[in-house]
């Protein structure tokens, strides 16, 4: 049997990384090298982003921070859309945001923020100015260093003050 789906939407994906989120983090908990009393942040590239809210959501008592870097699939008409998890999150999170991404889909940047507004949860939400999708992969062609670097530093911010 063929299925089709909406640009990039399988139906199991939103479960698979819910489950496999929970599986990952009782595993990380388990380690002796873990600190159960203090929060675990996330950070994803591209369809990583979405994977990094889902995460969140999952095991908002452990994930405080999360970063997306150029993600793809946050804001959707779907019930199970990323940005509508926001109200489970706990914690800060960074939206940075590839230019050309915002081109496409300009509407997605105020869907976040007004998600994270509503839920009264700190977020930095930002187009990154002439970076394109993947700027901050190193090895791709639109790597903008500057950018990059910029984005990894409001990370590592991010993580500093929620972890």
């Amino acid at each position: 049997m063929r299925r089709t789906y909406r640009r990039g939407r399988r139906p199991a994906d939103a479960a698979a990384t819910t489950s496999d989120a929970k599986v990952f983090l009782a595993f990380l908990d388990l380690q002796k090298e873990v600190d159960t009393k203090r929060g675990i942040g996330s950070a994803g590239y591209c369809m990583g982003g979405p994977m990094v809210l889902r995460t969140a959501a999952a095991r908002p008592t452990r994930v405080h921070a999360g970063a997306s870097f150029h993600g793809a699939g946050l804001v959707s008409d779907a019930p199970d859309s990323p940005h509508k998890l926001v109200p489970q999150l706990t914690g800060g999170y960074l939206i940075a945001i590839a230019s050309n991404d915002d081109a496409r889909s300009p509407n997605d940047k105020v869907a976040l923020r007004e998600a994270f507004a509503a839920a009264k949860r700190p977020a930095e939400i930002e187009v990154y100015a002439d970076a394109m999708h993947g700027w901050c992969v190193i090895d791709s062609k639109v790597y903008n260093p500057p950018q990059a670097e910029r984005a990894w530093a409001r990370m590592l911010d991010l993580f500093a003050k929620n972890l």
